[in-house]
């Protein structure tokens, strides 16, 4: 959980920089860093020794400009597209990579291996691409952490966040593992599984929009924050159904709270995937695109609610 972390920052950082002609003093919740500075195209497996194209390992990192904060949470944004399609530019990926990033955050916007399989229709072929894409997001996660001295990151307040696939893989990286997601698709003893560890990559938060767990008995694994937004009307990863394997958001919330688990869920009404009325993969208008931004906003109330709730 994100925690003393926040209270040693605000009080060592300097002053905040001037936002839309007022003195914001909230960081992380408000807007509160003009400009940002984009380094596109790095690469977290710089080495690579298998045939995975160079692309699939490329970070766009996001910092504010001027920030005197030397240690700061990092959020990982992953993008959608069913593990078939989209990339690190795609949809709402740079513009939460650069709101939060203005409201002092790192933020990391990153690739991760595509599947040549047809996850949109074989249940077994999307959670082998989830595994697959966890495991270039753990490779993410440790370049960072070897590296945090160079982008200004405290390790132990590191964010996973995503819209669809990027907020299954943020979801299932934290309250999963490789050895439960082989169980999934492959039943294995229940002896087999007792010796496996959730959230191996010791994430503090999880940011989860209109994605989806595969398994919620997985939620007794870990107590990390969740905050998630969903169209109540979404079908490609349904709000509150199973039907499809896939448990959507409204089902994740019910039973973080039976458990325990900080959660928060904000729901849109009558709207689908990508909180758009219909949805379209190929094109966002400007409503979209401005709950878009509510989801934002959202997310970061929650993330700094957490955190004056646990140094108070």
């Amino acid at each position: 959980m994100l925690n003393l972390f926040i209270t040693s920052c605000i009080i060592t950082c300097a002053a905040l920089p001037l936002y839309g002609g007022q003195w914001q003093t909230t960081r992380y919740k408000d807007l509160v860093f003009t400009n940002i500075k984009v380094e596109n195209n790095v690469l977290y497996r710089p080495n690579s020794t298998d045939n995975t194209k160079e692309k699939y390992y490329q970070i766009d990192l996001y910092q504010p400009e001027n920030d005197t904060c030397a240690s700061r949470p990092l959020i990982i944004w992953m993008h959608g597209g069913g593990f078939k399609f989209g990339n690190k530019k795609s949809r709402g990926t740079p513009l939460w990579s650069k709101r939060f990033a203005q409201r002092g955050y790192v933020c990391a916007a990153v690739n991760y291996r595509l599947s040549k399989e047809k996850t949109l229709s074989d249940f077994n072929a999307l959670v082998n691409a989830c595994s697959a894409a966890m495991e270039d997001i753990s490779l993410a996660v440790s370049f960072f952490k070897q590296n945090h001295n160079l982008y200004g990151i405290d390790t132990s307040r590191i964010i996973l966040a995503g819209n669809s696939a990027g907020g299954m893989i943020a979801l299932q990286s934290v309250y999963s593992n490789a050895t439960l997601m082989k169980h999934r698709v492959h039943p294995a003893p229940l002896s087999y599984l007792a010796s496996s560890a959730s959230n191996p990559l010791k994430i503090a938060a999880v940011i989860n929009f209109w994605g989806g767990m595969f398994d919620t008995s997985w939620l007794k694994n870990a107590r990390v924050p969740i905050v998630s937004v969903h169209g109540s009307k979404d079908r490609i990863v349904p709000f509150n159904k199973t039907d499809n394997g896939i448990y959507g958001s409204a089902i994740i919330h019910k039973n973080a709270d039976a458990l325990h688990i900080p959660s928060r869920l904000k729901v849109y009404e009558g709207y689908g995937h990508e909180l758009q009325k219909r949805f379209n993969p190929l094109w966002a208008g400007k409503a979209a695109r401005n709950r878009w931004e509510e989801a934002g906003q959202f997310a970061a109330n929650f993330l700094y609610d957490e955190l004056l709730e646990m140094v108070q």
